[in-house]
């Protein structure tokens, strides 16, 4: 009788044991459950008006710039201009030695006399024609070399700007390698600047730019888009934009380094937080976790556009008023459910 009391009261005490491992075992299970739906917080979308602006690097040049020698060589005279000096059209810069000018001038004026002596006895029947041409080459010949000493011995700027470098000093003999100066027009600069190949047809001549110096904080130019040309550099993938500035108080000058903010428009698309977008380990795509009307988020590769400070336009992969994943991802995978914070 002993004996079967206590194999009921063993009976018992398992049986209670095996129901509280159930119960323990269905406590898990309704947790687990809980943490299949994490917390997310959501945004959104819609659709607005987006500005196509790129920002890109270049350099400032001259508008013109004039490499100034004579053409031949000889011994420089005189120099009246120095490194920096600003310059008018016409302006004498240099001056050469007159020794050859001289030479030249007594010659052609010799021929002329000559010319004028002998066409008086070819007028009068006295000289055939072939001796009066010869003298009369002779005399065109000296009277356009004497031109062009007389030009080439006084050196004049072609332009109004800045002299840039002067490589002779006075005594000198100008040997034909270097040029005596270099002047610069500055008024106005230009800029080249290469654009994506893509942004191609949407470039216009006379389209605005803005212009930002390193060398000038907190200052703004503007510009405009004067040549574009016809070609894309297969290396780059980008074509040659020339823009030109005013820069009438001759601020920017030629080397200095600038950003360049070229406007292509607007276009209407979705935008994003960039907390949103969501980088796929391994190949670069870019995607974002779209809520659905059962509470489960799918994964959603998207194209994106421009960055707008803290958001992304979105190019293709979302439409007008998705609900985006904008925290919590990195708990989530695709068709999972989760719940919303409010």
């Amino acid at each position: 009788m002993k004996t079967i009391i206590r194999t009921m009261f063993l009976g018992a005490a398992l049986a209670v044991v095996a129901g509280c491992g159930a119960n323990v075992k269905k406590n898990k299970q309704d947790v687990a459950a809980v943490e299949v739906a994490p917390k997310v917080t959501v945004a959104k979308v819609s659709v607005r008006e987006v500005p196509q602006v790129a920002t890109y690097t270049s350099t400032v040049e001259a508008y013109v710039k004039n490499n100034i020698a004579p053409q031949s060589a000889n011994r420089i005279k005189k120099i009246n201009v120095e490194v920096g000096d600003f310059v008018n059209k016409g302006q004498v810069l240099a001056e050469m030695d007159q020794i050859q000018l001289q030479q030249a001038e007594l010659q052609m004026k010799n021929n002329e006399i000559e010319y004028n002596r002998l066409k008086g006895l070819y007028d009068a029947g006295g000289l055939s024609q072939s001796d009066l041409d010869a003298i009369e080459l002779a005399y065109k010949v000296s009277k356009t070399s004497y031109q062009n000493l007389l030009e080439n011995s006084v050196l004049r700027s072609p332009i109004t700007g800045v002299v840039t470098a002067r490589n002779y000093d006075v005594g000198d003999m100008y040997a034909m390698s270097a040029p005596v100066f270099t002047v610069e027009q500055i008024v106005p600069v230009k800029l080249l600047v290469g654009i994506s190949e893509s942004d191609y047809t949407k470039v216009k001549k006379g389209d605005a730019v803005t212009i930002a110096a390193d060398a000038v904080p907190g200052k703004t130019f503007y510009g405009k888009v004067n040549r574009i040309y016809p070609t894309i550099d297969p290396a780059t993938r980008t074509f040659t934009v020339e823009v030109t500035v005013d820069n009438k108080y001759k601020t920017l000058r030629p080397g200095m380094f600038v950003r360049v903010t070229v406007t292509f428009g607007s276009n209407n698309n979705v935008v994003v937080p960039d907390v949103a977008v969501v980088k796929q380990q391994g190949s670069g795509e870019r995607f974002v976790y779209v809520l659905g009307e059962d509470g489960t988020v799918n994964y959603q590769k998207v194209v994106l556009g421009r960055r707008l400070g803290s958001e992304y336009e979105i190019l293709e992969g979302l439409s007008d008023g998705a609900v985006v994943v904008t925290g919590g991802q990195p708990r989530l995978k695709d068709g999972i459910k989760v719940t919303v914070n409010e």
